[in-house]
C-alpha cells in the first residue's frame, strides 16, 4: 500500500504539519528533525502528493504543451527542449495534441487550464484560432508562448525560426547549382508554409523565373499520411511538368518527393535534387540521405520553456528568433539538364 504523510509522521515521531514543511521546504525546520524525517521518507519510499503540495502552496508546478501532430517528428525533438529545460526549474510537463484542428486545439487549451497549469506552450498553433481572436481572450487569464507562430499578440511570448530566411537559402542553394525550374512543396493551415512561400514568391519574381504551376499544396504536412500523399501528388504532377528540383516545406514532404522519384524512376540528385526543411532525424535515415534546412528543434523548445518560465515569474513577454543553418547531404547537386 502507498505510504501517506501520516505514516511518515508516525514512523518519524513528529506531527504531520512538521513533515509538510520538510517536504516543501516553505518553512525552517531543525537539521536534526529533517534528517530524521527524511530517513522515514526513504524507508517508507513516500511519494508527496503533488496535487495537495500544489493546493497548499497556492500555486501549480506543470507547464501545459499543445502540439498539432505526433507524427512529425519536429514536434518530439522541440518537446525534448521543452522538457529539458523545464526539469531543471522542477516544472512537468502535460502534453495535449490537436491533432491539427481548430476546435481540438482550442479543447486542448481549455483542458490545460481547467487544470491549473502555471503556463501553456503552443508549438504552431493554427491558423484559424489565431485569426478569430481566440487567443486574444485565453492571455488574459493564463501566461502563454508560441514557437513558430507569426501574427503577433499583445502579452504572448514567441520563439520562431527565420523561416522566411531559411527558406531563401534553400532556393539560393538550388540556384547556385544551375537550377531554375524549382517547384515549390507546401501544405496547409499553418502560417509557416505561408511565410515560406512568400520568400519563394519573391525571390523566384527576382531572379524572372517565377511560375505559379511549381507551387502544389499537398494538403495535410504532418499525417501519417503525409509522404505517401506528397509522393502520390508529386508522380501525378511531374507526368505534366518539367522541373529540375523540389524545396519541400518540411522534411516529411521531401521524403515523400524521395520516393516519387524514385518510383518515377528518376536519378537524384542527378535527375532532380531535392531540399527539405526542419531537419528530424529521418532525414539522415532515408537514402539518399537529405539536404534539409536545420530548424534548431532542441533550441525552439528550451527558448520556449525560458520565456515561459520567465512571463510566470515576472509578467514580461519577450519574443526570440533563431536562424537556419543549411545542411547539405546528398539530395541536392548540380543541374545537369541546364547546361
Amino acid at each position: 500500500m502507498k505510504a501517506t504523510i501520516i505514516d511518515v509522521a508516525g514512523e518519524a515521531g513528529v506531527s504531520v504539519a512538521t513533515v509538510s514543511r520538510v517536504v516543501n521546504g516553505n518553512y525552517p525546520v531543525r537539521e536534526e528533525t529533517r534528517k530524521k524525517v527524511q530517513l522515514a521518507i526513504d524507508r517508507l519510499q513516500y511519494l508527496p502528493n503533488i496535487q495537495a503540495r500544489e493546493l497548499n502552496m497556492q500555486c501549480s508546478t506543470s507547464i501545459g504543451v499543445v502540439v498539432p501532430s505526433l507524427y512529425n517528428m519536429f514536434f518530439a525533438e522541440v518537446i525534448n527542449g521543452i522538457e529539458d529545460r523545464l526539469q531543471s526549474e522542477s516544472y512537468s510537463l502535460l502534453l495535449c495534441c490537436a491533432k491539427n484542428d481548430s476546435a481540438k486545439e482550442e479543447k486542448c487549451i481549455n483542458e490545460l487550464m481547467s487544470r491549473n497549469v502555471s503556463g501553456i506552450i503552443v508549438i504552431s498553433p493554427n491558423t484559424e484560432n489565431v485569426e478569430t481572436k481566440f487567443y486574444d481572450r485565453i492571455v488574459k487569464q493564463q501566461a502563454l508562448v508560441f514557437i513558430n507562430s507569426y501574427v503577433k499578440i499583445p502579452n504572448i511570448s514567441y520563439v520562431s525560426n527565420n523561416e522566411d530566411m531559411g527558406m531563401r537559402m534553400a532556393i539560393r542553394h538550388l540556384l547556385d547549382y544551375g537550377h531554375k525550374k524549382i517547384l515549390f512543396v507546401r501544405g496547409v493551415n499553418s502560417d509557416s508554409y505561408r511565410i515560406k512561400e512568400t520568400a519563394y514568391r519573391e525571390v523566384m519574381r527576382e531572379k524572372e523565373i517565377f511560375n505559379p504551376a511549381y507551387i502544389i499544396n499537398i494538403g495535410e504536412g504532418n499525417s501519417t499520411h503525409t509522404v505517401d500523399n506528397t509522393m502520390y501528388k508529386l508522380m501525378d504532377m511531374l507526368l505534366h511538368i518539367d522541373v529540375t528540383a523540389m524545396v519541400c516545406c518540411n522534411d516529411l514532404m521531401a521524403v515523400g518527393a524521395v520516393n516519387a522519384c524514385k518510383k518515377m524512376g528518376r536519378s537524384i540528385p542527378m535527375d532532380m535534387s531535392i531540399i527539405g526543411y526542419d531537419n528530424i532525424s529521418l532525414s539522415h535515415f532515408i537514402e539518399p540521405k537529405l539536404t534539409t534546412m536545420d530548424q534548431n528543434m532542441f533550441a525552439l523548445g528550451s527558448n520556449a520553456a525560458e520565456l515561459l518560465i520567465k512571463k510566470i515569474k515576472t509578467g514580461i513577454s519577450k519574443r526570440v528568433v533563431l536562424d537556419n543553418v543549411l545542411v547539405e547531404r546528398e539530395t541536392t547537386g548540380p543541374c545537369l539538364l541546364c547546361k
